[in-house]
């Protein structure tokens, strides 16, 4: 997982409440588990003006013109700025899987879904609750300016926006270490690799029979 640090992106903004995980990346991709080539399809159903399948060449597709990521002023963005409850319905993994796919590192918003919200941390994804009328405020500039970038810390749990105004956020501090080291559950066993050594040679040494 990569490491989360400092942040300069550009920001893309979502203006809908209560979207869901199958909005997100809809059902019919859900049958790979590689965790990555889910960023063409990442909201696939608002961004193409056809229905998208697995395996299909995404280059060919008809874009919706309305929506937002399809808009030049927004290519390139790593900061999905989104309403409340940003992640309901099915628990998919695919759904941060396709985020950070896209090129999203960061997202802001009022709230999520818990298990969505959960899921993020695991996969290198920083998101950031902020209090509505500050989600408001930052809408309302985004839409008003042209590359419109905010400076996300995470060690200082601070969003800055280029008048200067920083923004403090909150992190569990065990969320917050993961994130800075980029250790998600796999890396975070692979610390204690030769204490699980140690315990297997060990195991071996004092019950051989379980290894005839």
């Amino acid at each position: 997982m990569k490491p989360f640090t400092v942040l300069d992106g550009l920001v893309a903004p979502l203006d809908r409440p209560n979207v869901d995980t199958d909005a997100i990346i809809p059902k019919q991709f859900l049958k790979s588990i590689l965790r990555s080539g889910f960023g063409p399809n990442l909201f696939d159903e608002w961004r193409y003006m056809d229905v998208g399948q697995p395996g299909v060449d995404n280059s060919g597709r008809p874009l919706n013109p309305n929506f937002v990521l399809n808009q030049p002023r927004y290519r390139g963005a790593q900061v999905l700025l989104t309403r409340d409850n940003f992640g309901c319905g099915s628990s998919r993994e695919h759904a941060p899987w396709a985020i950070e796919d896209y090129g999203f590192r960061a997202l802001i918003g009022p709230s999520y879904a818990d298990i969505f919200f959960n899921n993020c941390f695991k996969n290198g994804l920083l998101p950031i609750v902020l209090p509505e009328n500050e989600v408001d405020i930052l809408f309302k500039a985004v839409e008003a300016t042209p590359g419109f970038r905010l400076r996300i810390d995470l060690d200082a749990q601070t969003v800055s926006a280029p008048d200067g105004r920083a923004l403090r956020f909150d992190i569990d501090p065990f969320r917050k270490e993961c994130l800075l080291g980029g250790l998600d559950d796999i890396g975070l066993t692979l610390r204690h690799a030769d204490h699980i050594r140690e315990f297997e040679e060990r195991r071996r040494a004092t019950q051989p029979w379980l290894f005839a």
